[in-house]
């Protein structure tokens, strides 16, 4: 019998010391293991005096990890034991089974640690359905409680940190968030973008050598506080939109030029088409837009006005049905769009 029990305790318990197995009880749903502690006695939690006098016991049903598709339940017993110690706030405490409860746990530790693999790779109602096929109900309140619950891994000290803003209500609140570019993984996140916040922040973490970050003056003068000895640098995302700012601004600048020595490229117009007269369009003159949709307008219309149909004249001017409609319903061709277009600004940013 001993080897027996020997046996069902390596098997059910392979990784819990101090515990026997009095005995297993099974039918089709549910196995029910009766155990309980075999240390002589236990350490207080609240002044760690060791005691070995008995107050009373209690049993304890924590849920295990599922078997065979079963659930497993522990019918524990488990001792309460007096404190020696006069000065401890505590009069009596419960013992614990390392790696096995916890205080006020209705479930043993592997479930716990399983459960919340479950909710770290699948969260709340995705692993709640999981959890019941592998034989253990849950909510997805449970699951997303037990992953909050985890403690924090320990990130080493960053030496490369990307700062960027991220909104929490677009255009009404922003904050910052911090990531290890090395490892490109999120390290923290402010509740705001305010010089004085990331400074504070990177004061505390002297080993950053480099910090990536954007032209926003708050973020450059944050980390030229907090960290002096660091290197400011533009990523790879911002070097390039700064780039292709830059070339759209210098082109605008000669985008007469360019209309000068490249031939136009337009619809083709039929003949006797009256230009059209901007004088008395609210509509800046040059600008390409603007004089490409007048153009249009008084094609269509003098189409129609010489008395071809929509087909008629969507096949002269090589443009949609729908366009060609719109253009037709309109009186003038400032009708065509919701407000009038300015001048593109020209400046640096």
């Amino acid at each position: 019998m001993e080897e027996v029990a020997l046996r069902l305790e390596e098997l059910l318990f392979p990784s819990v010391a101090d515990i026997a197995v009095l005995s297993v009880d099974m039918n089709i749903e549910i196995v029910r293991v009766d155990a309980q502690c075999t240390t002589f006695g236990a350490a207080c939690p609240g002044c760690g005096a060791w005691s070995n006098r008995v107050h009373s016991s209690y049993l304890r049903f924590p849920a295990d990890a599922p078997s065979a598709g079963r659930r497993v339940v522990l019918q524990l017993r488990v001792r309460r034991f007096r404190c020696r110690n006069t000065m401890c706030p505590r009069r009596t405490f419960v013992e614990q089974i390392p790696g096995l409860t916890r205080r006020y746990g209705q479930r043993t530790e592997r479930l716990r640690s399983t459960l919340a693999a479950v909710g770290l790779a699948l969260a709340g109602r995705a692993g709640a359905r999981l959890a019941a096929v592998l034989g253990v109900p849950v909510s997805r309140s449970t699951v997303l409680r037990l992953v909050d619950a985890l403690p924090d891994p320990e990130v080493p000290a960053p030496r490369v940190v990307g700062v960027d803003e991220y909104a929490t209500r677009k255009g009404r609140h922003y904050g910052t968030v911090l990531v290890d570019v090395e490892t490109r993984r999120p390290i923290d996140l402010l509740p705001d973008r305010e010089a004085s916040s990331l400074a504070a922040w990177l004061a505390q973490r002297p080993g950053v050598e480099v910090v990536c970050r954007d032209r926003a003056p708050f973020y450059a003068e944050g980390a030229a506080a907090g960290a002096p000895q660091a290197v400011h640098v533009a990523d790879r995302w911002h070097l390039w939109h700064n780039l292709s700012e830059a070339a759209e601004r210098r082109v605008a600048q000669h985008r007469r030029c360019l209309r000068a020595l490249t031939p136009a490229v337009s619809q083709p117009e039929p003949e006797n088409v009256p230009a059209p007269d901007p004088s008395t369009s609210p509509w800046p003159t040059g600008h390409r837009f603007a004089d490409r949709t007048r153009a249009r307008h008084t094609a269509v219309h003098a189409l129609r006005e010489a008395g071809h149909s929509l087909r008629s004249t969507q096949r002269k001017l090589g443009m949609s049905w729908h366009t060609v409609k719109r253009f037709a319903d309109a009186a003038t061709p400032e009708e065509l769009v919701h407000r009038p277009v300015a001048e593109p600004a020209l400046g640096p940013r």
